[in-house]
């Protein structure tokens, strides 16, 4: 199994070496998945100060994380409304701590050729990034690079898109609030610009939410902005990382290395994708590894972990090579569906889920599953013969 590598403060992420592509008496078992945990969490929200937000206060959005279960945070306010000083606004607040959640330090990177996301497990000096943001890619990317931070390119397809090389991105939003139909193009470009062409980029999530729901307790009153919340505020849709320890480094090394899983709500069940490469019986690859083929058959497994919709159905869609490759039905409290194919021993090949099917309540933004089109989730790929210095 390509094992998480931990990126050193000030060193540029790197999937080099967890990304070396693995013969089969490399990988050792995952099935007890005893080598890491399961963190859920939100990837892009705004709070007051962000000049565009309204009622969204940090201590806001950090308790009403916490009690639905977030287990890591990452407040990414636009970093051209303080002019790139995150540092002594989001992060220098009070209100930016937690007992109990994992603060990243992140902004959202605000240029005219579009928005992308900061992740970092420390605080990182975010005005060099800011002062270089219409400078050529090649410079941006030397900045990027010196900072050792994950850039995440946002809203691909929608208002603001990207305008910059993905190949200085570590991963992508796919999935930008609970409306999910505006993010079919979004997809489109993860497999046909990034994965097909050999890059390995992780898809992750983000609410995008810039509005807080009023509290009556407080005298709060719904105003036309703040009605939004009740449709997309934390957790639509909820990104899940498979993490080596509850650590913010161990969220970004996941994040880098693909161990990620995204899911309507965080009550939604998520999406875990394993590979038996000599089908013996024990799964050798989950989402995020990258494996020499032998030209031999496979076996695949997916399944459906956490609370399913009692009497629902779920559609699970197989992806190879950015092309529909075989859908399976799951009901009656099914949870698992397993497949065998036979990736090519030349060329690259990937494959990855996606999951449709009833939507799972989410009482605290109750009508976010109105909007979600039925799309409950997602897994990032599993790799045979990828390149890592492509």
């Amino acid at each position: 199994m390509a094992c998480l590598h931990g990126v050193a403060v000030g060193q540029p992420a790197s999937r080099t070496n967890p990304w070396e592509p693995k013969a089969i008496g490399e990988l050792p078992p995952i099935a007890s998945l005893t080598d890491g945990m399961w963190l859920k969490g939100e990837l892009h929200i705004h709070s007051r100060h962000s000049k565009d937000a309204s009622n969204n206060p940090i201590a806001k959005i950090v308790d009403f994380s916490k009690a639905v279960g977030m287990d890591y945070l990452a407040i990414t306010d636009h970093d051209n409304h303080v002019q790139g000083d995150v540092a002594n606004h989001t992060w220098a607040d009070p209100e930016f701590k937690s007992d109990s959640i994992l603060m990243l330090y992140s902004s959202e990177w605000t240029t005219s050729r579009g928005h992308g996301n900061v992740f970092s497990a420390t605080p990182y000096d975010n005005q060099r990034l800011y002062d270089v943001r219409e400078q050529r890619d090649v410079v941006v990317e030397a900045v990027k690079k010196g900072l050792g931070v994950h850039l995440s390119a946002n809203h691909p397809a929608g208002g603001n898109p990207w305008g910059y090389s993905y190949d200085m991105v570590e991963s992508i939003e796919i999935w930008n609030s609970a409306l999910w139909p505006k993010n079919a193009n979004a997809v489109v470009i993860w497999d046909r610009v990034m994965l097909s062409a050999g890059r390995m980029v992780t898809g992750r999530g983000g609410s995008d939410t810039h509005h807080g729901i009023p509290d009556p307790e407080k005298g709060e009153k719904e105003e036309q902005n703040t009605r939004q919340a009740a449709y997309n505020y934390v957790g639509t849709p909820t990104t899940w990382v498979f993490a080596t320890s509850r650590t913010s480094q161990a969220v970004i090394d996941a994040l880098n290395n693909g161990r990620v899983s995204i899911s309507l709500n965080p009550y939604a069940p998520r999406v875990e994708f394993y590979a038996d490469l000599d089908q013996d019986g024990t799964m050798d690859m989950m989402m995020g590894d990258n494996a020499k083929s032998t030209g031999k058959p496979v076996k695949f497994r997916v399944q459906l972990a956490g609370s399913l919709v009692p009497g629902g159905t779920y559609t699970i869609s197989v992806v190879k090579n950015g092309r529909k490759f075989e859908a399976f039905e799951l009901s009656d409290g099914t949870a698992t569906v397993e497949f065998t194919d036979t990736p090519a021993a030349l060329g690259r090949t990937y494959y990855r889920v996606e999951v449709q099917g009833p939507p799972t309540p989410y009482p605290e933004v109750p009508k976010s599953v109105e909007i979600s089109d039925n799309m409950v989730g997602f897994s990032n790929p599993i790799y045979f013969n990828f390149d890592p210095n492509f």
